[in-house]
């Protein structure tokens, strides 16, 4: 490959472009030939040569060593294809460069090196002085002169490395003397192969050391002493050259260009470089670009690279003059100023009364022992070395290790153990002096250079047997403190073999070093230092300003220190250091090394964010650093030991994590209310807990289902709800009420991040210690809209009806977040609502009631479930309002009892054993079974990555009791109905462990008093319990027993006095019942036949007047009316005519049957001896329709929307003779959708399928549909007007209603989006009698609505709370009039031109709407009438 390149390179074919040259040869400087050599630029040159023997194997594929012999290239022709290619690429600069030479080397009879080279340079010389094209004395010549070693002395220490470089200098003397003295204008490489160049087995090529004569290598071996050796070597040479006289002239210089491989050599006796001579070329002239004393670019095996370009700023090529080269080595005698001692000023330095037994009453003064596990950070490589002497970086300086070291004294040297020798003088165990890890003054820092965590076990090893053997150690009885630091290797060596150095392998080899420790060392307290964030190493690297050797550093931590800023490779070394310092945080808090009260470890995280300390001038201050900028210098060694000291005496979860070096040294005294050294469980305070969770693991990748949801997949937490979620009063001082307006957030049980597990119980806080990176939690105080509170949106006072406002708010946040990744992060959010619903249900029972609780936790649970991905939400109940009565009313003197009213007035005032209180208990069931409905109704378990859970830890509460009997206050906030951190770290724990329960069997109870411990996810069951991984299947629901209601409404009185308006009518006042109509009031199949006869009318059950049973079992307007007046009259019983009471209505009738039934009704209530005529009041209710849409294209002129008013107008006139009546005109409703909405999927094809033909012929004909849709809507709009209507205005004890709950009522569907017949009878046409309590509902909920504001849909979901009440602010039943829609009577009796209302216009303009389409259909075809037989 090398070979063809050349040719390639050559004037056969040769190609410039085969390099990739990015310079600009116009940039290089002026145009001025160079006068020096230190100011020779590339284009100044006229001519290349090389001397020496150069081999380079001609492909660097993959053949075995012996194609390699075969395919080397002769030395000669390697040497003129280096020069070649180096020459080419000077032609980009100088186009008239001259063809290289490179003079013949090989003689007959052998020579040494110095007599080879001392040839070549004289048949050079003469070369260049024959060469016609060549001006010798002007042009400037490059020439390099390519040199190998054998024996590896330079890879040996200092003093062989001498003298060598001396040797072989005395061996190149003669060629450089005779250069130096012929040579004018010549820039001399002295290019050093001995790394590049495989020798060959049978011969030499130019050798400045004899194979005679071999170096053996003695002392260290490791990667530390080969790299500092390989930087020395070249050290060597520049000093040696930069100070000879080969570069005091200006005419010539030598420089050295050294080529070193990626990393650290090992002999290499057996491997072949796979080098080609362009490759080779290319290097050369990188370093050549390089200044000297800083070529510390490696040579890359198998890696072309870019062509390095002289700048504007440096256009010339490197001598030591140029490059302002100093010798690293040349300030070794002075000594650095040494400034790492400390004081302490403790006034407790005692050890304890006895010694402890416990870890966890650990003294500083009680620590008798002292030992260490770590690398060379640990062993204290280079700690004491002086600035610039680098080679003393192999000397191991134990007795400054900030871990162990025990040298001196603390006011002169700061380590961990000269701290705790001011506690304990007679400490054992730290090291002192130089040496490794077996040399005496060692003793039990058994830390070594180079190791990682794989080498951990082996340490731990040699300890406890140090230990244990030791005369002067008590190993059973002595405490002791062990540090253990590590991962630094790992992390530079991590790219080389990703999968060696993974995070679960690092954190497993610190496991089996702590199990060895845990198994067998009593008495102990183990420090694991978290492994510090390495990436700020890159900063000292990359500044140039900062001396540094950079060969020694690329090649110590190549993974940290090569990959490019924002690079794929970087990303994941720093993902891999997260992870290390994230997984053993998670292996220490398992509590696995908490399971003996003599033994623990605790994480010290003060390396966990370094920052990189700073000189005056802002660039990295190297003297924190050993002179190879990698190793701690004992500046830092003594930051590290009060870092490390901190962290000890500070509380789990309040730990420093960013230790500032360039602060002044302060040693902390332990806290004298607390003097012991801090582990896990004595720092839980207060309101802190204590997880031992060992598996902490996430899942192996994300998950896309709920149910394999594990604790550590959340990635972002978040909250909804009320004052309770807000936080209110969590953290206010006894006594301190206006506090209570404060909302602590921070301290939430399930969205609060305040402080850490250890001091501030929250869910947030449980689940960091299973994701650090979880995000979403609120901090501090403030409200929703504050920054700190993030995703906790509860709204102090929020009701139901708020709910969807909050989510939509969490929903927009979580978007525009930079923090949360909306579709890919997994999320936990805890909804808890009602509270103030209760608090104010009361006031308006109708608005605060289980079904509108039910709508609207409905409606927010919707949004959640339509619009985020990758949620579990828990919804969690409600505090009982007995349990805030217990605590408010039960310490008088403690709570603020005298404004009651004010903080939840329908909870708080009620008597003891009061109805109101009895109806609040039966709400407060009501709004958990709405609850438990929802989410037992399967809505939320359509998405495989969604679910609700319902929590019910608050179901109930146990509040505890004082000795004297009263209730525990410190539970609460200063207003006695917040809960109190101590409640909410409860509150915190029971959510926790309810959300790892499984379905079916979750704690329901919440004993305030008990010792909630916190579970932990397992092997087995590791997942957030859903209804699926719980295997869990919802109750089904049990069969309805009947279709009555439950009455939840208080003050339920008649007026004082029988009202003589209708204006002021409570439904206690009416003592007469009556109903006009068809089948649908009569109830015709409202229970099943027994025989296959006509169905039969149960009018006892009919909506509207029937009177069967009780509201329990069936629920009718009568039967509603009884609670408030149980002498009431009029209701239809049984299915007998002779029942039928009041109820005139009769099968099959029309509007145009109104009148009579009217003139009826008026005779019946005239001739009864029950109805008293003049005082009794009346309710009607007239409902009709069904019939004339049926019949409607039979004779749509009879039939018209038109026909329909006036008929329904002279019933109303008939009744309107009767004294004291309130009227209901209930429309009629749309029947197309009755019958498309059932798709033919009754079993009987009855009257709807094969009666109705109006409905089951337009089925066929959308022109037909459209206009029986349109001819419905107006017989709606017809009599709406008729509640304006001015006549039936001007008397007071008279009103007409008109009820519009039928008007946008669709068909309810199943759970499989059919029809639900169960809302039918066996024709599928008429009501069942569960489709007549729902009618009967929804016309007195509509009673009880006012005009204009009324309810226009029904709502067919099953509840026995539907039922609306009056409120003490509307007690009446609702007409225009206290509908405030009529200013007094004055204005009504100015008939309907002051009248400006929408539906009346609407009603009219339906009429015309319709009269033209019935016109336009008719045109269009007649159709034969049949006999038609459907009644309503």
């Amino acid at each position: 490959m090398g070979l063809l390149l050349l040719l390639l390179l050559l004037g056969q074919g040769q190609n410039p472009e085969t390099f990739q040259f990015l310079c600009d040869p116009k940039k290089s400087g002026s145009d001025a030939p160079a006068t020096s050599v230190h100011s020779l630029r590339p284009s100044d040159i006229r001519f290349v040569a090389g001397i020496g023997d150069v081999e380079t194997v001609t492909d660097s594929g993959t053949a075995g060593a012996e194609e390699h012999c075969r395919t080397r290239t002769r030395p000669q022709q390697a040497c003129v294809d280096v020069v070649t290619a180096l020459s080419d690429i000077i032609r980009h600069f100088n186009p008239s460069v001259l063809r290289p030479v490179c003079p013949l080397g090989e003689r007959a009879v052998p020579h040494s090196a110095a007599e080879d080279l001392w040839a070549q340079a004289k048949e050079l010389v003469r070369s260049m002085q024959e060469n016609q094209q060549l001006d010798f004395q002007n042009d400037w010549k490059l020439i390099n002169v390519f040199f190998t070693n054998t024996n590896h002395c330079h890879l040996c220490l200092f003093t062989q490395q001498q003298r060598h470089v001396t040797g072989g200098m005395d061996q190149l003397t003669r060629m450089l003397d005779y250069l130096l003295q012929e040579v004018p204008k010549a820039f001399v490489n002295l290019v050093d192969l001995s790394e590049v160049v495989g020798v060959s087995p049978w011969r030499q090529g130019t050798q400045l050391s004899p194979a005679a004569e071999p170096c053996t290598c003695s002392g260290d071996t490791s990667k530390l002493s080969k790299l500092v050796a390989q930087w020395s070597y070249q050290e060597s040479w520049e000093r040696l050259l930069a100070s000879s006289k080969y570069n005091e002239q200006e005419s010539f210089a030598v420089v050295f260009q050294p080529f070193f491989y990626e990393t650290a050599l090992s002999p290499r006796s057996e491997e072949w470089p796979l080098q080609d001579a362009t490759t080779l070329a290319l290097n050369l002239w990188n370093s050549m670009m390089q200044p000297a004393g800083q070529k510390d670019e490696p040579f890359r095996a198998n890696e072309r690279r870019l062509t390095k370009c002289p700048s504007q700023e440096n256009p010339y090529l490197f001598t030591y003059s140029n490059s302002d080269y100093l010798p690293t080595l040349t300030n070794l005698h002075e000594k650095s100023e040494v400034t790492d001692g400390a004081e302490i000023r403790c006034l407790d330095k005692d050890p304890s009364d006895r010694i402890p037994t416990s870890v966890h009453r650990l003294k500083a003064a009680d620590i008798k022992v002292i030992g260490a596990l770590g690398d060379s950070l640990t062993a204290g490589n280079g700690a004491g070395s002086r600035p610039g002497d680098i080679l003393d970086v192999f000397t191991q300086y134990r007795g400054l290790s900030w871990s162990v070291g025990g040298d001196g004294n603390l006011s002169t040297v700061t380590t961990l153990a000269n701290i705790l020798r001011e506690f304990n003088p007679s400490l054992k165990g730290f090291s002192v002096g130089t040496g490794k890890e077996n040399s005496p003054g060692a003793f039990l820092n058994q830390a070594v250079a180079g190791n990682v965590a794989g080498d951990l076990t082996v340490q731990a090893r040699r300890l406890v047997d140090l230990m244990q053997n030791d005369t002067l150690i008590d190993f059973q009885q002595d405490w002791k403190i062990i540090t253990m630091f590590i991962g630094g290797n790992d992390l530079c060596d991590f790219c080389n073999n990703p999968a060696h150095y993974s995070p679960q392998n690092f954190t497993d080899n610190i496991r089996k070093a702590l199990d060895i420790l845990h198994a067998e060392v009593p008495r102990a307290f183990v420090n694991l230092v978290k492994v510090l964030e390495i990436t700020d190493l890159r900063e000292l690297y990359n500044e140039k300003k900062v001396s540094c050797p950079r060969l020694i550093l690329r090649n110590l931590c190549p993974c940290v220190l090569t990959p490019e800023e924002n690079s794929t490779e970087l990303a994941a070394l720093i993902e891999v250091n997260r992870r290390y310092q994230e997984m053993t945080h998670q292996l220490v808090e398992s509590g696995r090394y908490d399971t003996r009260e003599d033994f623990t470890v605790v994480l010290q995280p003060f390396f966990e964010k370094v920052d990189m300390p700073k000189t005056s001038e802002g660039l990295p201050d190297s003297s924190f650093f050993a002179p190879d900028c990698f190793h701690f210098s004992r500046k830092s060694h003594a930051h590290a030991a009060s870092g490390l000291w901190t962290n000890m005496l500070e509380p789990v979860g309040q730990k420093t994590t960013r230790h500032d070096f360039e602060s002044k040294i302060n040693i902390t005294c332990p806290n004298e209310a607390w003097p012991f050294l801090r582990t896990y469980k004595n720092s839980v305070q207060g309101h802190g807990s204590h997880l031992l969770c060992e598996d902490r693991a996430p899942s192996a990748s994300p998950p896309t289902s709920v149910h394999s949801l594990r604790p550590a997949d959340i990635r972002v937490v978040a909250a909804l709800g009320d004052s309770l979620t807000a936080g209110n009063g969590i953290g206010s001082k006894p006594g301190d009420l206006p506090d209570v307006t404060t909302q602590y957030r921070g301290l939430s049980y399930s969205s609060g991040g305040d402080g850490s597990l250890e001091t501030v119980t929250t869910l947030p806080n449980i689940l960091r210690k299973f994701n650090g990176y979880l995000t979403g939690y609120a901090l501090g105080t403030g409200g929703a809209n504050d920054t700190n509170a993030f995703l906790n949106q509860a709204v102090p006072g929020a009701k139901a009806e708020e709910l969807a406002g909050q989510v939509q708010a969490l929903v927009q946040r979580m978007k525009d977040d930079h923090r949360v990744n909306f579709h890919e992060d997994w999320k936990v959010i805890t909804v808890q609502i009602g509270g103030s619903d209760l608090c104010d249900y009361c006031t308006d029972s109708n608005l605060y009631s289980a079904a509108n609780f039910f709508a609207h936790l409905r409606e927010a649970l919707d949004i959640l479930h339509r619009e985020v991905p990758r949620a579990l939400v828990n919804l969690v109940d409600f505090m009982s309002p007995s349990v805030m009565r217990q605590a408010f009313l039960g310490s008088p003197d403690t709570c603020p009892a005298q404004q009651a009213s004010i903080f939840c007035n329908c909870v708080l005032t009620p008597r003891e054993n009061s109805q109101e209180l009895a109806r609040l208990e039966v709400v407060t069931r009501a709004y958990q079974s709405s609850m438990r409905e929802l989410v037992e109704s399967g809505r939320y378990d359509t998405r495989e990555d969604f679910s609700v859970v319902l929590q019910p830890f608050f179901h109930s509460v146990r509040l505890p009791l004082l000795e004297d009997g009263r209730p525990d206050t410190s539970l609460f906030a200063p207003d006695c109905i917040h809960p109190s951190q101590k409640f909410h770290s409860q509150l915190a724990r029971a959510l926790w462990v309810n959300m790892l329960e499984p379905l079916g069997r979750k704690t329901d109870t919440l004993d305030l008093t008990a010792d909630v411990a916190l579970s932990c996810p397992t092997q087995n069951e590791p997942f957030l319990r859903t209804v699926r991984n719980s295997n869990y299947t919802y109750p089904t629901q049990p069969a309805v027993e009947n279709w009555g209601s439950d009455f939840l409404c208080m003050g339920w009185s008649p007026s004082s006095s029988v009202p003589t308006s209708v204006h002021e009518l409570r439904p206690a006042d009416i003592r007469v019942v009556a109903a006009l109509g068809d089948s649908l009031t009569t109830a015709v199949g409202a229970r099943p036949s027994n025989s296959s006869d006509l169905l039969v009318s149960w009018r006892g059950l009919s909506w509207s007047v029937g009177g069967d049973g009780a509201l329990e079992t069936h629920t009718t307007l009568p039967n509603i009316l009884k609670k408030f007046n149980p002498r009431i009259f009029g209701f239809s019983t049984g299915t007998q005519e002779e029942t039928a009471g009041l109820n005139v209505a009769v099968e099959g009738a029309r509007a145009r049957d109104m009148p009579a039934q009217a003139r009826d009704l008026v005779e019946r209530m005239k001739n009864s001896p029950e109805v008293n005529l003049e005082e009794d009041w009346k309710l009607i209710t007239l409902f009709i329709g069904g019939n004339d849409l049926c019949h409607y294209c039979e004779n749509p002129e009879a039939h018209s929307p038109g026909e329909y008013v006036r008929h329904i107008q002279q019933a109303l006139d008939i009744l309107y003779e009767l004294p004291r009546a309130f009227v209901n005109v209930v429309q009629v409703m749309e029947l197309a959708g009755l019958h498309q909405g059932q798709g033919g999927k009754c079993d009987m094809p009855l009257a709807a399928q094969s009666n109705c033909s109006c409905f089951r012929r337009s089925q066929e004909n959308m022109l037909e549909m459209q206009e029986l849709k349109q001819v419905n809507w107006n017989f709606q709009s017809g009599v709406s007007r008729f509640s304006y209507w001015h006549q039936y205005l001007q008397r007071e004890d008279f009103t007409v209603v008109v009820q519009p709950f039928f008007q946008n009522t669709l068909v309810p569907l199943d759970e499989r989006g059919g029809a639900d017949l169960t809302f039918f009878s066996e024709d599928c046409f008429h009501f069942s009698e569960r489709g007549h309590a729902e009618m009967a509902i929804a016309l007195w909920n509509n009673m009880l609505e006012p005009v204009g504001r009324k309810t226009t849909s029904n709502n067919f979901t099953y509840s026995r709370t539907k039922l609306k009440c009056p409120s003490p602010e509307r007690p009446y039943l609702h007409t225009l009039r206290n509908s405030q829609l009529l200013q007094d009577p004055a204005e009504a009796e100015a008939g309907p031109a002051v009248l400006s209302w929408a539906a009346p216009v609407a009603a009219g303009g339906g009429l015309v709407v319709g009269v033209g389409s019935v016109m336009a259909w008719r045109a269009v075809r007649r159709r034969q009438r049949g006999n038609l037989s459907t009644r309503f």
